[in-house]
């Protein structure tokens, strides 16, 4: 009986031949781990879209109802900061795929002819991924992606001429409010998902015309997609699942800040991928940082295949990539270096976690107000405390040797510290 249901299927659709065409394509010189990144990348993009799906079904997309929605989502829903968690370090976990499968293909020389074409969707590919994860970084609204997408923005008025009007068409107007809330997410949710979607099929189809490209001599003889490639490329799925599902138990979920307020300044740093051009911006004109170093990378990856022609230019093209890895991975420690041994970041990110975990109190013990979670905070008496401290009593005073809030003061305090105040322990050290 399933024969029967089988053989009425592949008549009316040809499905039989349609698999043997994509499992028995031939694997030059054998199945080879260094060919997994490929397929990885595909489950990465799949697993990205089943758990954006589900996670689209509990966000409201307002300045008012995001940060509530994902908080919702976080600490109410069964398995919501693990859905959450999942999309967070796969979206991470995408880029560092790209990489490793950019590298690949550049050290194997497969972006020369007659595979141009292909190369240059996976730099289209690699650059849809970065904007994806540039706009999913605000949704939360929470004050860490509100002030990093206000630089991000920022950087876009460098452009000549029309610097500032992108700025204002990506912002939704002068300010950033509500229209720049749901112009990224329909940008993360529908634009650029689809486009990477036309990408990814137009690559694939490339890459099944031209074939694989393996470098002279072969190591073995030709197999077959299936199984001995299958495989591994399963065993490489499995292992970055893995990792992603560790990384979220470890971390109970994506991290969730204070709700986003621009009254309230937050020391805005990019996510890890993006901190080299953070670091970059701090050494160069910020025009040369936003508009003519990325021009110039960007138009340089289009020359590749022509650069690459000859042995040299090959070469050339492998140890650029190599050094701007380099240059990468060093930026990024000395931004992190920089972080760690700066007194006052540390002080802030404290108080932000502070605020974050105080305003998660308050929404689990009294809920959210219908004028949003960000008037917890305004409205909370400890948080008005401690502002209260650092703007009138700092100057004078210290609370456990800062100045309320856990920034450090730079003038010798001349009044007693009140940490305790009026407890037997202070008016003992005191007199």
């Amino acid at each position: 009986m399933i024969k029967g249901i089988m053989d009425w299927i592949d008549d009316r659709s040809g499905i039989r031949g349609l698999v043997k065409e994509a499992l028995y394509e031939k694997v030059p010189g054998g199945a080879r781990w260094r060919y997994v990144w490929g397929s990885c990348l595909t489950f990465v993009f799949f697993t990205q879209v089943v758990t954006g799906t589900l996670l689209w079904m509990f966000y409201s997309p307002s300045t008012q109802t995001a940060w509530e929605s994902v908080y919702f989502l976080e600490y109410q829903v069964a398995g919501g900061w693990f859905l959450r968690g999942i999309h967070h370090y796969m979206a991470q976990a995408m880029i560092v795929l790209l990489v490793l499968h950019l590298m690949q293909v550049v050290i194997d020389g497969a972006y020369k002819a007659p595979r141009e074409l292909n190369f240059w969707f996976g730099i289209m590919m690699m650059g849809v991924t970065l904007a994806l994860s540039l706009t999913g970084y605000l949704l939360p609204w929470d004050q860490k992606g509100y002030w990093a997408t206000a630089v991000a923005t920022n950087l876009m008025a460098e452009v000549p001429l029309i610097g500032p009007m992108i700025q204002k068409v990506v912002v939704g107007g002068a300010e950033y409010g509500h229209h720049t809330l749901t112009r990224f997410f329909a940008l993360h949710a529908g634009v650029l998902p689809a486009s990477l979607v036309g990408l990814v099929v137009a690559h694939i189809y490339l890459f099944r015309k031209h074939g694989i490209h393996v470098k002279e001599p072969r190591p073995k003889r030709d197999s077959y997609f299936w199984p001995d490639q299958v495989l591994k490329d399963a065993v490489a799925c499995l292992a970055i699942l893995l990792a992603v599902v560790t990384l979220t138990i470890y971390f109970h979920g994506a991290p969730l800040g204070p709700p986003a307020d621009p009254s309230n300044e937050f020391p805005a740093r990019p996510e890890w991928y993006f901190l080299f051009l953070f670091q970059l911006l701090k050494y160069v004109p910020a025009f040369w940082g936003a508009v003519i170093i990325p021009v110039f990378l960007v138009l340089w990856m289009f020359l590749q295949p022509f650069i690459g022609k000859s042995k040299v230019g090959h070469n050339f093209n492998v140890g650029f990539w190599w050094a701007l890895i380099a240059g990468s991975v060093f930026l990024t420690f000395l931004a992190v270096s920089e972080d760690q041994a700066n007194i006052k970041h540390g002080a802030a990110i404290e108080e932000a976690k502070w605020q974050a975990d105080r305003v998660i109190e308050i929404a689990n013990a009294d809920g959210i107000p219908p004028t949003g979670a960000v008037s917890l905070l305004r409205e909370d008496f400890q948080n008005k405390g401690r502002r209260l401290f650092a703007s009138h009593c700092s100057s004078c005073h210290r609370y456990n040797g800062h100045d309320g809030r856990g920034f450090p003061v730079d003038d010798t305090p001349s009044a007693a510290d009140l940490a305790g105040f009026a407890s037997v322990e202070w008016i003992t050290e005191l007199l």
